[in-house]
């Protein structure tokens, strides 16, 4: 009525609210708070975005009677959840809530975003309105962190499914940029609640597109109110009746009105008697399909209803319409296996198939009927024999038929089967002896029939009785002796006989050959014979004996006139090669470094990530096995120590150092730093230094001392007010490494440069910057940091000192060919550099008596002049280290040439000149003579040649040339002198080998 009047909604009465609870979740963790500079700028923004939003919770009326009202609360959070306000009424509270979400300082340390949710839930479920369809989460977060990082409060997949089993939709919003897309995915209720929603303006958003953020946002909420509040089942019943007004008009019968309340169950009825069975009725008939109604709102979810008793069963009803097809099911079981298909259409014929295996013989087939009698054919050749049929089983007998005509003789059958023997038959009576009866009259005799077929062989008769005993048989032959018998007792003597002695017998046979026995010891030797007597003088034999053995050694001789001089032997080695010999042969020569603490604080925060926490683990032993085995530091209690700190925020840290109770061995310290966990929390370096003065630095008092502080350099300074120069206070030589963190952000050049005491009245440390964890494990890195740590070794103090003793110009020809090698070149650089500074250094009569040129050379028309003439090595070794590697031919004949005209035009009246080749002998296009022509030409204009050749891989004739200036009588002593031959680049730089080549060139 109101609206046909045209009248306000307010001016007709209150109406009945619709609620809506909002409550906001906001991640202030490290990862947020300190992921840009200023740090805490990601945290204004969200909350700039929160009081945005609560600004548009403004009240809606709709057209069922009912007013949209707001319910807001919020929370933050890190590894802490904190209430700013609970739920409140809008827009009462508004302002208090911004005001609140205003004054929000951000926590900055691990992320607990599962806690967080159910935080909200509980908050949202407890202080919320009755209306539980209306109830919504807006969790803004950046998702970190993915892996790596255990969940108190059950894991952000089961506080999600928490709130959609409440009925509680979830908008996830994302803090940008490097936000983590699949965690906000599992947090939104479904894709409708996500839509690439974001709260922050870094990624290039601007205002507008936030604001279009949170209208979308609110959008959904009302539309999804509207269907809620609106529906039949959720319209209030209307007040109580008003004053009787004026009887009106008698109006239009109304419609029918909407359904009532659902009541309340009734009591059960009493079951009432059993009725008799009625008739089935006729089958009715089938009524018209009426039209189909509009679908109606959305009913809401009521209350569970008491639990009835049983009824009776009702009638069957009517065959309903069929209804819609229903959602698709979730697939089923898999069914029992149906009954064979019919046999299906021949397929096309398939590749002819391997030949298969023999199969088995197969069972004799059934007997074909019989057919007509065929026309008789030819004669067949003679069959196979074919196999022996099995014997039938043997039938009943059959009934006696009546006797018939005797037939014919048949042929003659196959003997039959013999058949059981059957049981013997009681014997009987014997009968009365019958009446004798009198004689026939004897009969013709008839003729002899034709002889029968043999019958079948009769039964085993019985057993007769004994027979009369025979007559007495031949004599048998005569049988196998007997076994011998039991020896008899021995008889009693005889008496004495009364015979004369015989005459002794016959010599018996001999008996058999015996065994052979054992053999004997060896017998003594026997005397010696007597000597016999000379024999006879043989004839004269004029062919001589074998050579007689070389006799004894006589007698020592005088002494000899002395000879002439012999050649002279190879140069033995120099100083610098005697030096050498003893710093490789004795130990003590070698540079040491050690005793040395080392200290490790490692920064353990989530902004650095599970991966790389666990490199940085790696990189800390990395760097201890460097140290043990390069530079032969001794880690143990009496020596060198290791001491490890990781660190979060506020009293996290954790240490493990030489010297703890379970740990006396360096073994037993990198096994405990590999156990290190990893915190995930803020970052509050400074307070972890001051924690690493205090505990450890006090334990190591080893006046040498190096710190590697690993982290991004992005400490919470706001809340962690502890200088991050605390280890410069002391004598320790601070090193801060700086590692770009998860976000692949930068790491802060001015926090690394304060941690390793830029700035300060203390001795500057060293700062380092690197892109990502992965480059901490590279060998030149690995290198690096080890020399720096052991950078004041303690060697021993050997000098091979040289001496030029008038002015000398030195060139060094340096190789720039293919055949070097880009890295090899950079290794000849460094060579050229400490000879360069050798040979400026040493001792001579002024300062500019030794001038340095530098040229490189590669192709015929590639040489070029680095450095000419020059005493400052400042600028010589910048030309050098400016040098571009050419990477092309190899011609060292012209560049010897090119040295040569060099020489001519700028070389000092009476300097020595002096060139450096270095080569590995060859050049392409040039012969041996041409080679010899151009070393010729340098000796004429009084250039002394001196050649390096690396390699083994070298051309022989060619080196001999350059040195010797000929092809032919080759000088050993010279040669030992003017060519220096190394096995590879890197053994340039190795040992003493400068100081040895540098030397034998400032010989005169």
């Amino acid at each position: 009525l109101a609206w046909v009047l045209g009248m306000e909604p307010s001016s007709v009465g209150s109406f009945q609210d619709c609620p809506v609870d909002l409550f906001f979740v906001l991640d202030t963790s490290e990862s947020v708070a300190l992921r840009v500079k200023p740090f805490g700028n990601l945290v204004q923004q969200v909350k700039d975005f929160t009081k945005s939003f609560i600004d548009k919770l403004t009240s809606r009326y709709y057209r069922c009677d009912r007013n949209l009202v707001w319910n807001a609360g919020a929370l933050h959070y890190s590894d802490e959840v904190i209430l700013i306000k609970p739920l409140s009424r809008m827009p009462d509270q508004q302002v208090d809530l911004k005001k609140r979400v205003d004054d929000v300082n951000y926590i900055g340390k691990g992320t607990h975003t599962d806690c967080a949710i159910k935080r909200g839930i509980e908050e949202i479920m407890i202080g919320g309105s009755h209306q539980k369809e209306n109830k919504y989460l807006i969790v803004v977060t950046d998702g970190h962190p993915l892996e790596g990082y255990k969940e108190p409060c059950g894991g952000l997949e089961d506080a999600a499914n928490e709130a959609k089993h409440l009925g509680i939709k979830v908008f996830s919003v994302a803090i940008s940029p490097n936000h983590l897309e699949p965690r906000l995915n599992v947090i939104a209720s479904d894709a409708s609640y996500r839509r690439n929603f974001t709260a922050t303006s870094s990624v290039g958003l601007s205002q507008q597109d936030i604001d279009t953020t949170i209208d979308t946002i609110i959008d959904t909420i009302k539309a999804n109110v509207e269907h809620v509040c609106c529906s039949f089942e959720c319209q209030p019943a209307r007040g109580p009746a008003g004053p009787p007004g004026d009887p009106g008009y008698e109006g239009e019968t109304g419609k029918t009105g909407l359904p009532g309340e659902r009541g309340e169950p009734g009591a059960p009825g009493r079951q009432g008697d059993i009725g008799p069975v009625g008739y089935q009725g006729p089958k009715g008939d089938r009524g018209s399909r009426g039209d189909k109604g509009g679908r109606g709102s959305k009913g809401a979810k009521g209350e569970k209803g008491h639990t009835g008793i049983d009824g009776t069963d009702g009638m069957k009803g009517e065959v309903g319409y069929p209804g819609l097809a229903g959602c698709k099911g979730s697939p089923g079981f898999d069914g029992e296996f149906g009954p064979p298909g019919p046999k299906g259409d021949p397929g096309s014929f398939g590749r002819k198939g391997d030949k298969g295996e023999p199969g088995l013989n197969g069972g004799p087939g059934r007997p074909g009927n019989s057919g007509n009698i065929g026309d008789k054919g030819d004669p067949g050749g003679p069959g196979q024999a074919g196999d022996k049929g099995e014997s039938g089983d043997e039938g009943d007998s059959g009934p006696d038929g009546p006797p018939g005509e005797r037939g014919g003789n048949g042929e003659r059958g196959p003997p039959g089967i013999s058949g059981g023997r059957g049981t013997r038959g009681d014997k009987g009576e014997p009968g009365l002896p019958g009446d004798q009866g009198r004689d026939g009259p004897v009969g013709a005799t008839g003729d002899a029939g034709e002889l029968g077929p043999p019958g079948p062989k009769g039964y085993r008769g019985d057993e007769g009785p004994a027979g009369p005993e025979g007559s007495k048989g031949p004599r048998g032959p005569k049988g196998l002796p007997g076994d011998n018998g039991l020896m008899g007792e021995r008889g009693d003597d005889g008496l004495p006989g009364a015979g004369t002695e015989g005459f002794p017998g016959f010599q018996g046979y001999p008996g058999a050959r015996g065994d052979p026995g054992t053999k004997g010891l060896k017998g003594y030797p026997g005397p010696k014979g007597d000597e016999g007597e000379p024999g006879e003088p043989g004839e004269d034999n004029n062919v001589p004996g074998p050579r007689g053995g070389k006799g004894a050694k006589g007698h020592r001789g005088g002494e000899g006139p002395p000879g002439p001089p012999g050649a002279p032997g190879p140069q033995g080695p120099d100083e610098c090669e005697m030096l050498d010999l003893i710093m490789r042969m004795c130990s003590c020569c070698e540079c040491t470094c050690g005793p040395i603490d080392v200290l490790f604080v490692v920064d353990s925060s989530e902004s650095i990530g599970q991966t790389n926490f666990q490199i940085a683990k790696d990189f800390i032993i990395k760097v201890i096995d460097r140290l043990s085995r390069d530079e032969h530091v001794k880690f143990d209690s009496k020596e060198s120590h290791v001491g490890v700190v990781q660190y979060s925020h506020g009293n996290t840290q954790e240490s493990v150092a030489m010297g703890d109770p379970n740990i006396q061995t360096i073994g037993q310290l990198k096994e405990a730093v590999k156990n290190l966990g990893w915190i995930a929390g803020g970052t509050w370096t400074g307070e972890a230094l001051q924690f690493t003065k205090d505990n450890l630095l006090k334990r190591f008092a080893s006046e040498n001392r190096v710190a590697l502080v690993l982290t991004d350099g992005r400490s919470d300074t706001l809340r962690d007010l502890t200088p991050l120069t605390s280890l410069c206070e002391i004598n320790t030589q601070v090193v801060s490494l700086g590692v770009g963190d998860i976000f692949r952000a930068p790491p802060n050049p001015e926090q690394l440069d304060q941690i390793a005491c830029g700035g300060t009245s203390y001795t500057q440390g060293l700062s380092l910057q690197r892109d990502n964890y992965a480059e901490l494990l590279e060998d030149d890195f690995l290198e690096n940091v080890t020399s720096h740590i052991c950078k004041d070794k303690k060697c021993p103090d050997y000098t091979c000192p040289i001496t030029f003793t008038s002015p000398t110009d030195i060139t060094l020809l340096v190789d720039s060919s293919t055949s070097v090698g880009s890295r090899n070149f950079e290794t000849t650089k460094k060579f050229v550099k400490r000879m360069a500074e050798r040979f400026l250094g040493a001792s001579k009569p002024a300062t500019d008596a030794v001038r340095i040129s530098v040229v490189q050379y590669s192709g015929r028309d590639q040489q070029k002049v680095e450095a000419q003439f020059l005493s400052n090595y400042t600028i010589i070794a910048s030309a050098i280290d400016n040098m571009a590697f050419y990477n092309d031919a190899t011609d060292v004949s012209a560049a010897l040439q090119s040295v040569t005209r060099m020489y001519r035009q700028n070389s000092r009246a009476g300097a020595k000149k002096k060139v450096l080749i270095f080569s590995d002998g060859n050049s392409q296009g040039v012969t041996e003579n041409t080679i010899e022509k151009t070393v010729q030409e340098a000796r004429k204009a009084g250039i002394e040649v001196y050649v390096l050749a690396v390699g083994s891989q070298v051309n022989q004739p060619n080196l001999r040339v350059l040195v010797a200036g000929k092809t032919t009588d080759y000088d050993v002593i010279y040669g030992d002198r003017h060519l220096f031959r190394v096995g590879d680049y890197h053994s340039l730089l190795r040992g003493v080998f400068y100081q040895t080549v540098s030397r034998k060139i400032s010989l005169d």
